[in-house]
């Protein structure tokens, strides 16, 4: 066997899949009983998303489901991630179930069954119930006894036939992004509520792993976490320590509960000042966070790189790009500024390229927190994608983006590092939450006026890999 030919091919066993999350897709928002969500909320308040897109009919998937399934199919890879919406399931976040919400999740896993693909479910990508919002939402604790109850429902309706489960899909995202920063649902500007929103997503986690044990023999449970190499723009102190910040809020605040049972020192004393902030913690929450999960989901997009805000003009003499409005990194209370690489290139998204971070955080993932199991439970690109006159999408910059990332996995995997899997971020263009519809990641083209779906090169591209289990030179 050639070096190259031993390079690109996957093991006998890899679980090649793609992935979708329910408000980004179904549409419905006010079907057969459906409540409504933070995001129903969120993107029709004025200014929140752009263009004022909001998810009410996204891809329509709730009614397309049948022709969605067929081209899963057509596509050839035997696993498909989606996402349960909560308020179809409990409209308001509570009580008996909705069975009619209930039943479109039967229909799906028992349409991906007939079409031998494999169904993993994310029992939460972002879709809180309003209803819950405004009982006080993640930062209140009574929030993680709701999530145990809806997952004994979910398990309880669908563990029969679904054996591999994601309980949280990026709670930074949901902690940060939606109580942080204000840039996602439910829009709150709070690094006190934030940190507290941390710790109940991390603890109904570990109370939903618990449930679905209890319910379903021979489960295989984890949790999805967005995951991102930080490096400093260049060695001096203050740049190395706003990385290491950063590292600390995106990375760590994370890992460390989930395998080590702590939150990381410096975190702990960074959040020391805020309410409710980390004091939220109870005798025991570490106990349940850190009960042992079968897999963990790595989503990966891109690598981030930062300076000391007072090290900007240093930053700029050694090459960096800073834009005129350029972001704090990721939240605004870490004192460190995201730069960018002039000589890299970069999604639609402005998220630069570089394939190698991916093997980097997978390293780093076996190295300090253990060796089990790791999916690539996220990966993708959004590029400026369009039909041609001949009626075909050809977006070779895509191709090329998932080629190198899966080189990317191969490297990890020749390292001796357990990658089962990889999810490709994602089978449909769909809502893409504050961007709307301007940004589209999909292996299928959709015409989101009259719901046409198309697939693309990359669609065909990943078909052909599936089939080889390998790559083409």
């Amino acid at each position: 066997m050639s070096t190259q030919h031993a390079f690109s091919t996957f093991p006998s066993r890899f679980v090649w899949g793609t992935k979708t999350a329910a408000y980004q897709i179904e549409g419905a928002v006010d079907v057969d009983g459906r409540g409504p969500s933070i995001w129903d909320t969120f993107s029709h308040r004025a200014g929140a998303t752009r263009n004022g897109d909001t998810g009410d009919i996204a891809c329509d998937h709730y009614h397309r489901m049948d022709e969605d399934l067929d081209l899963l199919a057509q596509l050839g890879a035997p696993a498909y991630c989606f996402s349960i919406a909560w308020p179809r399931v409990q409209p308001a976040g509570s009580g008996s179930a909705n069975q009619p919400g209930l039943d479109f999740y039967r229909r799906l896993v028992d349409g991906l069954l007939r079409r031998s693909i494999v169904p993993v479910i994310t029992l939460y990508h972002w879709d809180l119930p309003q209803t819950l919002e405004d009982a006080g939402g993640w930062v209140s604790r009574d929030t993680v006894g709701r999530f145990a109850d809806y997952t004994e429902i979910v398990a309880g309706a669908l563990g029969d036939t679904v054996n591999m489960w994601i309980t949280l899909n990026e709670p930074w995202c949901s902690a940060w992004l939606g109580y942080g920063t204000g840039e996602h649902a439910p829009g709150l500007r709070d690094h006190g509520r934030a940190a507290a929103a941390t710790h109940h997503l991390l603890l109904a986690h570990g109370e939903s792993l618990q449930v679905l044990r209890a319910t379903i023999p021979n489960v295989a449970a984890g949790i999805g976490l967005n995951l991102q190499p930080i490096r400093p723009a260049t060695d001096h102190d203050e740049d190395r320590a706003a990385s290491r910040r950063v590292d600390g809020n995106l990375n760590r605040l994370f890992l460390d509960p989930l395998f080590k049972g702590v939150y990381p020192a410096d975190m702990l004393d960074h959040y020391s000042g805020l309410a409710p902030g980390l004091a939220v913690v109870a005798d025991g929450d570490m106990d349940v966070i850190s009960r042992p999960i079968d897999f963990l989901g790595v989503n990966f997009y891109t690598p981030i790189t930062v300076c000391s805000p007072a090290r900007r003009a240093e930053a700029r003499a050694a090459g960096y790009w800073i834009p005129e409005a350029a972001s704090s990194a990721r939240v605004g209370d870490l004192n460190a500024v995201q730069v960018l690489r002039p000589d890299v290139t970069r999604t639609q998204m402005g998220w630069e390229i570089e394939p190698g971070a991916l093997t980097e955080i997978l390293l780093r993932v076996r190295d300090e927190y253990g060796t089990l199991p790791l999916y690539v439970t996220e990966n993708g690109a959004a590029f400026d994608d369009y039909v041609g006159t001949d009626g075909e999408v050809r977006d070779g910059e895509r191709i090329q983006y998932i080629d190198g990332h899966l080189r990317a996995v191969l490297t990890a995997v020749a390292a001796g590092v357990d990658v089962r899997g990889y999810f490709v971020w994602s089978v449909l263009d769909n809502f893409e939450w504050g961007h709307g519809f301007s940004k589209r990641f999909g292996l299928t083209w959709v015409d989101y006026s009259s719901g046409e779906r198309i697939p693309k090169a990359s669609f065909f591209w990943y078909q052909r890999t599936v089939r080889a289990n390998s790559l083409e030179p």
